[in-house]
């Protein structure tokens, strides 16, 4: 089992920055593979970022890719996403996810965990 706990979403106008901070528990942290997921209203969950256990490698989503940059701290059990230059469309729920096994990490339903989200907002 893996527990997973956001943070770090609100109300922010165009332009401006949020970091998101994912925190988990129940499994030696650093032998997990992490995503972060979106869902706006009335969409689809859709992926976002992808890092690996050690932190080598990474992947995003294509109009976040320059603007949005995730990280982890193996130490802290934790698996950042730092957004800049936030835009109104990605208004959205934004949930961190677990990976064990092999599969697309671009697809949500190759995870096996995930968190219950944190909003983020983004006004005009």
């Amino acid at each position: 089992q893996v527990q997973l706990v956001e943070s770090g979403g609100g109300l922010v106008q165009a332009g401006d920055s949020l970091r998101l901070s994912c925190a988990a528990s129940g499994r030696t942290f650093g032998t997990i593979n992490m995503g972060w997921f979106r869902q706006a209203p009335g969409k689809e969950r859709e992926f976002v970022a992808y890092i690996t256990d050690s932190g080598g490698s990474t992947y995003y989503k294509e109009s976040v890719k320059r603007r949005f940059t995730i990280a982890r701290d193996n130490a802290k059990n934790t698996v950042y996403l730092q957004m800049n230059s936030l835009k109104p469309e990605d208004t959205a729920v934004y949930h961190c996810a677990a990976k064990l096994l092999y599969g697309d990490v671009y697809e949500a339903g190759t995870y096996d965990y995930w968190g219950q989200g944190t909003q983020v907002t983004v006004s005009s």
